[in-house]
């Protein structure tokens, strides 16, 4: 008998591991390949904005309007991809669907091209719509299939974070060998990092992510063998199953503590129920969090039998309504006194959502889940398509308070605003919320009665006849001025100039030294309180000259103009002796209030004349 050699062995099961291995990159690599081939213009659209991103990185000039209809384009041919899959088998209509996505993304760009920039409400329009987007390319793939939308989730969702973990180790590497290459061998531009960041993550990983997507049955499964049928079967099923790792997370780390987290909102409830829940404002993000936690671990644990889960599921979505409710009534209330905004809107519609969820959930087995995901899409659609969207409701809302505020004032008339500050606080906060609002979202240019070309901080006071900040209380105050950058200076008669900036909070004590013929010297910052004294100091150590920087706040406190940009002559400070002249010159100053603190921070330049 012929011994073995151990070190025989050790070879070929150490080849054994190099070839399955070798083997997984192989099939990963043609899981990309197949993925690009079965989203093609996904891929185009991924690979334009990758593009559009790099020169941005190179120009310093953001093209946010190409990049908008980039991704909006790339989902909308990636839903279209899989709603062919699902339901024709012609390549004509695989053709036709593709033409109708590029008319799309080419649509939404000429309508971002009628704007003069992405704005606030445009931005969120469309993230809104993406949202939708994403979550019909969830669900159509198992519209009236014998797969339900809860395996069809669960494939996305591991899909997502095995693309971002990839992509972040992919990143984490590269970037180890771009520090390592730019130490030891050649300089590197630091715009690299960047670059490699855009493919990294705006390319590869969205294209990776589509590579971890399985095709689920569709239309075409009329034509398959039956083997292929059963091998379509597998990938499915490896692919939606949990794994043990998630399995474990949600049923005994997740539902615990989401139950203890149940516990204490229900007792706030209880314990609130006739005070501050109805006008505590901070509540609900909270309460929109553990809606969206509920609705995603049920959707999540849905196919998970152990004890939690069933537990979780049963009990969990009716406790979820009531709770929902109560929000729903506290932010309708506030409404009487503040109007709606776009974001107290999409809190209420949200609510609506989670109540008729918990519902669905409640009342329906798991298998149709998918009605949640229809309802989420129903209300993306309601809340960015006119004349019921957030931001016709807002606009007309807060239009409306404003209006009435002023005609109880007198203040409107057939010529536009008519000054008036013998106002009460009240109305006067209620000017100041509204206007800032309507400013924001670029509201005023489409209400008649405001002055052309309104701008809040320089035509407030004009216009409504008293300060934007002076019907707010000390602590809530916000003032912020500076100096136009590009004036020159004259720093004629002065010897040295210090660039210095001081902050609440800083620790300060610093000191700067500097010398010329006459002496050495130091300036030295001096805690004094929340702010500094500058002390200028000789050789010896003596005292030749200080500013303290509290009169900088001082100044500005109670500044009232119609510009926030400062004169030079209010731009600078000087104090002065017989032996310096020391002078600020101040690039930019805020006040922050907050309750009960008042932060600091300014920018300045220091200017030493020695005598």
């Amino acid at each position: 008998m012929i011994p073995v050699n151990p070190n025989l062995q050790t070879l070929k099961k150490g080849m054994a591991i190099y070839m399955k291995r070798f083997t997984r990159l192989l099939s990963r690599i043609e899981g990309l390949t197949k993925a690009v081939s079965r989203f093609p213009l996904t891929t185009v659209f991924l690979m334009a904005s990758t593009v559009i991103l790099a020169v941005t990185i190179l120009k310093q000039k953001y093209y946010s309007k190409q990049l908008w209809a980039c991704f909006v384009g790339a989902l909308i041919c990636a839903v279209f991809q899989v709603l062919y899959q699902r339901f024709f088998e012609k390549k004509k209509i695989r053709l036709l669907l593709m033409g109708g996505g590029i008319l799309l993304s080419l649509g939404y760009y000429l309508i971002l091209q009628t704007a003069q920039s992405v704005t606030l409400e445009i931005r969120i329009r469309t993230i809104v719509a993406l949202i939708a987007l994403f979550f019909a390319f969830i669900w159509i793939p198992v519209f009236r299939s014998r797969y339900s939308f809860n395996e069809s989730f669960m494939v996305v969702f591991k899909s997502f974070f095995l693309s971002v973990f990839y992509s972040t180790i992919i990143f984490g590497g590269c970037t180890l060998i771009f520090v390592a290459i730019d130490a030891l061998i050649v300089r590197i531009p630091e715009k690299s990092y960047m670059y490699m960041a855009d493919f990294v993550f705006v390319l590869f990983a969205p294209v990776f992510f589509l590579s971890l997507i399985p095709i689920f049955p569709g239309k075409t499964e009329e034509n398959m063998e039956e083997n292929e049928i059963i091998l379509q079967e597998e990938i499915l099923k490896k692919a939606s199953g949990c794994p043990r790792f998630l399995d474990v997370l949600i049923s005994y780390i997740i539902i615990p503590l989401t139950a203890a987290y149940t516990v204490i909102l229900v007792l706030y409830v209880f314990l609130n129920i006739r005070g501050e829940f109805w006008t505590n404002n901070l509540l609900e993000p909270l309460l929109v969090s553990y809606s969206l936690i509920v609705i995603l671990v049920y959707i999540l644990s849905s196919r998970l039998e152990n004890t939690f889960a069933g537990f979780f599921r049963k009990v969990f979505p009716k406790i979820l309504i009531p709770i929902v409710l109560f929000q729903i009534v506290s932010s309708v209330l506030n409404i009487g006194d503040t109007g709606i905004i776009h974001t107290r809107y999409y809190v209420i519609l949200f609510g609506i959502f989670a109540v008729l969820s918990g519902l669905v959930m409640s009342i329906f087995p798991v298998r149709n889940n998918g009605i949640i995901a229809a309802l989420l899409m129903g209300f993306s659609l309601i809340s960015i398509i006119p004349p019921v969207d957030a931001f016709t409701i807002s606009r007309i809302s807060q239009t409306g308070i404003l209006e009435s505020v002023l005609e109880r004032n007198g203040m409107l008339s057939e010529n536009g605003i008519t000054a008036n500050s013998d106002l009460t606080d009240a109305d006067k906060a209620k000017i100041v919320d509204t206007v800032e609002y309507l400013a924001a979202m670029g509201y005023t240019e489409k209400i008649s009665w405001f002055p052309p070309n309104f701008s809040i901080y320089e035509d407030f006071s004009d216009t409504f006849g008293f300060d934007q900040f002076g019907s707010v209380t000390k602590a809530d105050v916000s003032v912020y001025v500076y100096r136009k950058a590009l004036s020159p200076i004259d720093i004629s008669g002065y010897d040295f100039l210090f660039e210095d900036n001081v902050s609440t909070g800083d620790s300060g004590n610093e000191t700067y030294e500097f010398s010329d013929a006459k002496g050495s010297y130091t300036i030295e910052k001096q805690i004094d309180a929340d702010l500094y004294d500058l002390v200028l100091k000789d050789k010896n150590n003596i005292e030749i000259i200080r500013f303290n920087t509290a009169d900088i706040f001082q100044r500005y406190e109670n500044y009232v103009v119609a510009n926030s940009e400062l004169k030079d002559e209010d731009a600078v400070f000087t104090v002065e002796n017989d032996k310096a002249k020391m002078t600020l010159l101040i690039k930019d100053a805020g006040i922050y209030g907050y309750v009960g603190q008042t932060n600091y921070n300014s920018n300045y330049y220091i200017l030493i004349q020695m005598k």
